[in-house]
């Protein structure tokens, strides 16, 4: 390669990365993306996308071990983990290399190696540790992404201590198996390996599972899983490993002051995350860092002209289509494109692909109290809609909450079978800023999950019909 001026030089090619170079290109901008291992980030090729393959793969064991339910029989039902295993991998192999043709075609330049900044206007490209080649640019995104979090004294080890890159590629199906951290990774791999078979024990420092959603999904969700056979430990901590030969023995701290001792084949660890921002030159560079996080403006400027980041890099939410969001914002941002504008991140929407699926928008019910809000609160649940009950799955929640006087919808959350595809339309509205009334007036198919997205707005204001 001997071409290294661009005007615009992004350094991480996940779904932030390689999505601000697709637009930068398609806004006339000569770009280049730096990556140093797979083009897809850790999402499609160790998080979001890898997961979700296995979900599916334990979602229908689970159907298929429940057939009587449907009039079905069926002789043993077993499964070859190598192939389940084997399956993720390939989904994310296939993406990986749709982004490598979606790059292409856009006409971005891919160097492969480890981006560091040079300053402003420059990024050094590393191969084996060594510089290979400068790229100069005026415009420089940062799009490195995070990394899981560690424990003192649980640092994973790739054999007994996971983390979700060895839990998505296991070479046995544990036994037993204890989840430290209930967010969406956490519930995620617990929803997997138990509906594989596993014993699952789940450990939360905070006082709920899914911390981070509506306390009535909270409240749901732990029923269910417990319901399914999860053990759950919320105000809870862990400490004390004790790893043996194939197991490991953790003390658990309870919210009640009590200890108790328990021994599982693997733990994995989903504690959070933190920004990759070592080794990349910020310091050098003038970035300011806080927390494990680049420090940026609406616009994802770091205060150093021309030196740019979005993503897990910048700090919550952590979640790819935010990233690639504000990627976009940033190059149209830069080209002064019309009618672009700050990133609402009360307008993102956060999935999580357990079983039951729990997804959301916008504020809780408490967080919309606390803010000042008079609130309408309206409900629905899966037993009283009839496509719910048709497919098995009567288990679930839809509610929403509006501000009473404007009708504004504030937030909407939801538990139960699809919601992940369903919350979109509650992310429209919001984004639409429509009111009670326009989602009144709105026509929902029959017979369909989506109906309880409109009675429980209906309820909200005391209009329910099917419930």
């Amino acid at each position: 390669m001997t071409d290294t001026q661009f005007d615009l030089v992004v350094v991480g090619g996940g779904p932030g990365g390689y999505v601000t170079a697709i637009r930068g290109a398609q806004l006339g901008m000569k770009a280049a993306v730096v990556e140093a291992a797979h083009l897809g980030g850790i999402c499609l090729n160790w998080g979001c996308i890898p997961t979700k393959a296995l979900l599916r793969s334990s979602e229908i064991y689970h159907h298929l071990n429940n057939l009587d339910e449907h009039g079905i029989s069926a002789g043993e039902v077993t499964f070859d983990l190598a192939k389940v295993v084997a399956r993720s991998r390939k989904v994310a192999k296939r993406l990986s290399d749709g982004v490598k043709h979606l790059l292409k075609k856009n006409k971005v330049t891919v160097v492969e190696g480890y981006g560091v900044l040079d300053g402003a206007g420059g990024v050094t490209v590393e191969r084996d540790g060594k510089a290979a080649m400068t790229l100069k640019a005026p415009h420089i995104v940062l799009a490195t992404g995070a990394r899981a979090r560690s424990l003192p004294g649980f640092e994973d080890d790739g054999k007994l201590i996971w983390t979700y890159r060895e839990a998505l590629v296991p070479d046995t199906m544990p036994k037993s198996m204890l989840v430290v951290g209930s967010g969406a990774i956490g519930m995620e791999f617990a929803s997997f390996y138990h509906d594989m078979g596993a014993d699952v024990t789940v450990v939360e420092v905070l006082d709920r599972i899914l911390p981070q959603e509506d306390e009535e999904i909270s409240a749901l969700a732990r029923k269910a899983f417990e319901k399914q056979g999860m053990a759950i430990h919320t105000g809870a901590k862990v400490s004390g490993v004790d790893k043996g030969s194939d197991n490991v023995t953790v003390k658990i701290e309870t919210a009640d002051g009590k200890a108790e001792a328990l021994t599982v084949d693997r733990v994995v660890l989903a504690v959070g995350i933190t920004g990759n921002v070592e080794g990349i030159g910020l310091e050098e560079a003038g970035v300011k860092v806080d927390r494990g996080h680049v420090v940026i403006n609406q616009w994802g400027e770091t205060g150093v002209a021309g030196v740019y980041a979005i993503g897990d890099l910048t700090g919550p939410p952590w979640l790819a289509h935010k990233a690639s969001h504000e990627g976009v914002i940033c190059v149209e941002k830069i080209m002064g494109v019309d009618g672009v504008h700050p990133l609402d991140t009360s307008r993102i929407p956060g999935c999580t692909y357990c079983r039951p699926q729990v997804a959301s928008v916008g504020m809780t019910e408490t967080a919309a109290k606390e803010a000042g809000y008079e609130v309408k609160v309206g409900r629905f649940p899966y037993m009283g809609n009839g496509k719910a009950v048709a497919l098995g799955e009567p288990e679930g929640l839809v509610k929403t909450v509006f501000d009473a006087p404007t009708g504004e919808l504030l937030g909407a959350h939801m538990i139960g079978a699809e919601v992940t595809e369903m919350i979109q339309g509650y992310t429209l509205a919001r984004t639409l800023e429509a009111t009670e009334a326009d989602l009144m007036h709105t026509v929902f198919p029959h017979p369909t999950l989506s109906e309880m997205m409109h009675e429980s707005v209906l309820d909200a204001f005391d209009r329910a019909i099917h419930f």
